[in-house]
């Protein structure tokens, strides 16, 4: 552009329209630094070359080198952590809690400590769910290949590392995870959802699993599935509620097919399989068989199916 005057006229508007969204708009009066998503996607694969070690990173992994590359990953994984989360929480200050914001620094530290030891739990979660993607899949020929190669595990990998910032009252940091993982595999798992042992999704693209879903143990579904809200319940101002629980619940032994869609605070119950492109907004009977020409509104509402 030859005229700086007329670059000058754009920069103002540009700079005065960020008032009313995104960071500015939540008048972080320090306008500390945002969370780096780059910083945060290596943290994740940090931590699963942690959980798999000799997978991911570096693959010459011994018995004599394992504690050492266990050790030093984890430091470096610490050292992002606690920078990350002060960035997450000081983003939510405002004017009435600056004085407070130093102390982000102290709550970081504290959230990072409570979550390397939650790592463990983590890691034998995973293994449940890679031993399940084996045993599920006829054409899998080793739970390393699941771990190699599926991207549900790649997704369950991010969900459970950010559903644990997610209890631990982190902003932000766990829905970079979610979001980079799913816009890699195509499979959306919100941090909030509570996820069972001996998960497997299978293909796994176009699967959304919505934030207050809850999902038991030794649960299977396919390519396509929707674990949604029915509605969004609005304030008196027309803004969608926070917070209510709009999501299935899905017990233990469960398996739902490709492109089945699921909506609303419903429970599908133990052992029901749920067939292709079915559609629910009503609960089922544990043990209940639901196929797509059978899926009318009586029988979903009495848990009968075929």
């Amino acid at each position: 552009m030859s005229d700086p005057g007329n670059l000058r006229v754009i920069v103002d508007a540009l700079c005065l329209a960020c008032n009313g969204v995104g960071r500015t708009a939540r008048s972080n009066p320090a306008m500390e630094a945002l969370p780096s998503r780059d910083a945060v996607v290596e943290m994740v694969q940090l931590l699963r070359s942690v959980i798999f070690p000799g997978y991911f990173g570096r693959s010459e992994i011994s018995q004599h080198n394992i504690w050492f590359h266990v050790g030093s990953t984890l430091d470096r994984v610490i050292t992002i952590a606690r920078e990350q989360i002060r960035r997450g929480l000081c983003f939510y200050c405002t004017e009435e809690t600056k004085d407070r914001c130093s102390d982000c620094e102290r709550k970081a530290a504290l959230i990072t400590d409570d979550f390397v030891k939650a790592l463990p739990r983590v890691q034998r979660l995973l293994g449940t769910d890679a031993r399940a993607a084996y045993e599920g899949d006829p054409a899998a020929t080793s739970a390393d290949e699941a771990i190699f190669c599926y991207p549900g595990v790649l997704a369950l990998t991010s969900y459970r590392l950010a559903h644990e910032l997610h209890l631990l009252g982190v902003p932000l940091i766990p829905r970079i995870m979610t979001e980079h993982a799913h816009s890699i595999t195509g499979i959306d798992i919100h941090p909030g959802a509570t996820i069972g042992e001996r998960f497997f999704i299978d293909h796994g693209t176009g699967v959304v699993i919505g934030e207050t879903t809850e999902i038991g143990r030794n649960v299977r579904i396919y390519q396509g599935v929707t674990l949604g809200a029915k509605s969004f319940p609005l304030d008196e101002n027309g803004r969608p509620i926070k917070g209510m629980r709009r999501h299935p619940i899905v017990e233990d032994d469960v398996i739902i097919y490709s492109g089945a869609t699921i909506l609303g605070r419903v429970t599908i119950g133990r052992g029901s399989v749920i067939g292709g492109n079915v559609w629910l907004t009503h609960g089922v009977a544990p043990g209940s068989r639901l196929a797509q020409a059978a899926a009318s509104a009586d029988e979903f509402a009495s848990g009968e199916g075929i």
